[in-house]
């Protein structure tokens, strides 16, 4: 009995996810999408190469196509500006400072480590993307009131503007012919341990509420501790490969809580002096 309840919250969830695909796929949408990529043909090169770096898929490209019609120059209504739209607090927690916001390079950098992130809590693109347009915790009370993880299912319990943003997504993949891409992913998501887990469990709390940078080797991790007011051996859970790849590669991936990671981006420079002097 078991098996079969699981058979059919898997087959639901394949139905919801083949329900999801580009809602204008005219040759007017289709033009103006490539349109604006291959106007931009230097920049959409860049924030490709970055992204492949990262382990990013390409067609991420397609969230500054959407965001800016990659104007670096770009501000909203709300006060977002640069190619990726960012909020003046959301760059700050990734130390992009204000100015930087429509600096084309610094701010796709930043973009890739904040997408990274959210892949990591929300396991496919779709609801990252619904996610950098409307904040998690938007995402997280749909979540709530949807009863799942899944995009289709909580969907409709997001602001209207988020909705239409995935639409526009889907849409440019449709344009750059990426849009089986971005669909097989949200399926693997929609059939994943991770979807199906019983929403209430510890797993969905305990999920990535981590914050990525990068730290050289001059780096000193009692010092980063103490900074801190944590142990080491708790920066070493959240980075079990850290003091390796230190030592082997001079730099690594470096996590913590999104909280702690304000406080070191905030006091980077200071906590590095005293690593120095050690």
């Amino acid at each position: 009995m078991k098996y079969l309840v699981l058979f059919f919250i898997i087959l639901n969830s394949t139905y919801s996810a083949q329900g999801l695909t580009a809602s204008d796929t005219s040759e007017q949408s289709v033009r103006r999408y490539q349109s604006v990529i291959k106007s931009n043909k230097q920049l959409v090169d860049f924030i490709e190469y970055t992204f492949v770096k990262k382990g990013i898929p390409r067609h991420l490209k397609n969230l500054a196509v959407i965001e800016s019609g990659l104007d670096h120059t770009q501000v909203s209504h709300a006060g977002a500006k640069g190619l990726w739209q960012f909020m003046s607090g959301h760059a700050n927690d990734y130390g992009l400072t204000d100015d930087n916001r429509t600096d084309m390079y610094k701010s796709t950098k930043t973009a890739a480590i904040s997408l990274q992130n959210l892949y990591r809590k929300y396991g496919n693109w779709v609801t990252v993307v619904a996610a950098y347009n409307c904040g998690e915790g938007n995402i997280q009370k749909a979540m709530n009131k949807a009863g799942s993880r899944v995009y289709t299912d909580f969907a409709p319990y997001l602001p209207s503007e988020t909705q239409n943003h995935v639409k526009k997504y889907l849409n440019a993949g449709y344009a750059t012919g990426e849009l089986e891409q971005i669909l097989n992913d949200y399926r693997n998501f929609a059939t994943s341990k991770k979807a199906l887990a019983p929403f209430n469990s510890k797993y969905s709390n305990s999920q990535a509420n981590l914050a990525e940078t990068k730290l050289n080797g001059a780096f000193d991790i009692d010092e980063i501790a103490e900074w801190l007011d944590i142990n080491k051996e708790e920066i070493l859970a959240w980075n079990p490969k850290l003091e390796e790849e230190l030592n082997e590669k001079g730099e690594s991936n470096f996590y913590l809580p999104k909280d702690l990671m304000v406080n070191f981006l905030m006091n980077k420079n200071e906590i590095l002096n005293n690593s120095l002097k050690n």
